[in-house]
């Protein structure tokens, strides 16, 4: 009997892709303990697990959307701790166990390299440690840079100590797109509207970690390689495109808002403008007054938050490689293309297939999210664009909102939560993690052709 369950439990073996989707969930109730400590709380008091569990799921799925002020509510302990499950979160776990195991000599095993590939949407095994060294010294460097810059404005308005440590900490989280902030009172980067190191800053760290530690390495090596792929030509060419479009609609849309950026000078127009498109990709830092926006801007928002960042970064939503897929497949079907064609390459139909299932489940998630919290959370009186602006920046772990999070239930906060961990997780990741595939040739069964009326 011994024998048959020692047998079995051999047998039983996770695959990369549920040790991904575990692995984040463990690293989330790990936090969400600490955090449940005294010690991180700013009045000595135990915070409801609920508020522990929402926050470390909002850090470690890299959103920012915060049931109790990140500024005023934690201890420096727990502000530090929050960040270090930002850095693991936006990184992936796995590059941080790669690290570990890189400080102490440990050999990385096949099956260690086989969830790193998951983990970072990498498409081979070749050069992947030497590729989780690059992203951890770009990393730190980046943060780093990104805290000196912020370290000339924060040092003189809040003392060398607590200036350093809000600048390292911003850094952190606007890199890895988790637009938490520790300036208190839900205020965001308000008050920093018309300064343009900040709001320069801020936004160059969001953009960086959104394109993806793949385009990056093809960048750092351009002159080695002498042409891009075709994943960074997409990536690249659709990151630039949302960010001027966002930013240029943005500014016709508030400039005269009375409530917005109507009193901001020209110059606090153009940054809250650039801000405003580049945030939603997927960090939740703001420079105006969210709720105060016109509907047209907030109708905006929500379709950059969905669309988010990039494959292989520290962002979420479906990504912008594959929304720009689904843009070709359209143009090439109104051109009466037989393939997707992008850049004059013929996109492989699987990958088709893959971006519309990512879409489509994408949807489907925001959706039902939406339609459950206008049921749940209909006592706190917020109208129906509210719950829909909360479903998606949960969905692409963006962490805007109009203030429905502080009003959430216990169940909705539960909801939300799920929905951050399917964001950043990946709803396709997730559906193949719960699913058993069996590669049976003997059950491969193709069935006759019909026709159904589309349109």
């Amino acid at each position: 009997m011994e024998i048959k369950l020692k047998d079995s439990l051999r047998k039983f073996k996770f695959t990369p892709v549920q040790i991904v989707v575990i692995g984040f969930a463990l690293t989330i109730l790990t936090g969400a303990l600490i955090l449940k400590l005294p010690i991180a709380a700013a009045d000595g008091k135990s915070t409801p697990f609920i508020d522990c569990l929402f926050t470390a799921t909002s850090a470690v799925c890299v959103t920012g959307l915060v049931t109790v002020d990140t500024g005023t509510h934690w201890t420096y302990f727990g502000k530090t701790v929050i960040m270090m499950l930002i850095q693991i979160g936006g990184l992936g776990f796995m590059s941080f166990a790669t690290l570990v195991s890189l400080i102490i000599g440990k050999k990385i095993t096949l099956r260690e390299r086989l969830v790193m590939q998951e983990s970072l949407n990498y498409n081979s095994l070749q050069g992947l440690v030497k590729l989780v060294k690059y992203i951890l010294v770009f990393t730190f460097s980046v943060e780093f840079a990104g805290a000196a810059l912020f370290a000339t404005q924060f040092i003189p308005d809040f003392g060398i100590g607590k200036g350093l440590y809000y600048s390292m900490f911003h850094a952190v989280s606007f890199f890895c797109n988790a637009g938490f902030d520790v300036m208190g009172d839900f205020k965001s980067l308000t008050e920093y509207y018309n300064n343009s190191v900040v709001i320069l800053t801020t936004s160059s760290l969001i953009a960086i970690g959104g394109l993806g530690f793949i385009v990056w390495d093809e960048i750092y090596h351009y002159k080695k390689i002498k042409r891009f792929s075709l994943h960074s030509k997409v990536v690249i060419s659709m990151t630039a495109i949302l960010i001027v479009t966002g930013a240029v609609l943005f500014f016709i849309f508030e400039y005269t808002n009375p409530d917005t950026m109507q009193p901001m000078s020209l110059k606090g127009k153009v940054l809250s403008s650039i801000l405003a498109s580049i945030t939603p990709r997927t960090a939740g830092v703001n420079s105006v007054n969210l709720s105060a926006m016109t509907s047209a801007s907030i109708l905006l928002t929500i379709i950059l938050m969905f669309i988010g960042g990039s494959p292989g970064s520290t962002a979420g939503g479906i990504k912008t490689s594959t929304f720009g897929i689904l843009l070709m497949t359209m143009i090439s079907v109104i051109r009466g293309r037989e393939d997707t064609e992008y850049f004059k390459r013929r996109v492989n139909k699987d990958i088709v297939y893959k971006a519309l299932a990512v879409t489509m489940i994408g949807l489907g998630i925001v959706i039902t999210v939406t339609m459950i919290l206008s049921f749940t959370e209909r006592g706190s009186g917020m109208p129906f664009e509210y719950y829909l602006y909360e479903a998606t920046s949960g969905f692409g772990t963006v962490g805007l909102s109009l203030g429905l999070t502080q009003k959430l239930t216990t169940f909705g906060k539960a909801l939300v939560a799920l929905t951050m961990y399917a964001g950043r997780v990946g709803p396709l990741t997730i559906a193949v993690a719960l699913t058993i595939r069996k590669h049976d040739k003997g059950n491969s069964i193709r069935y006759p052709e019909d026709k159904i009326l589309v349109g």
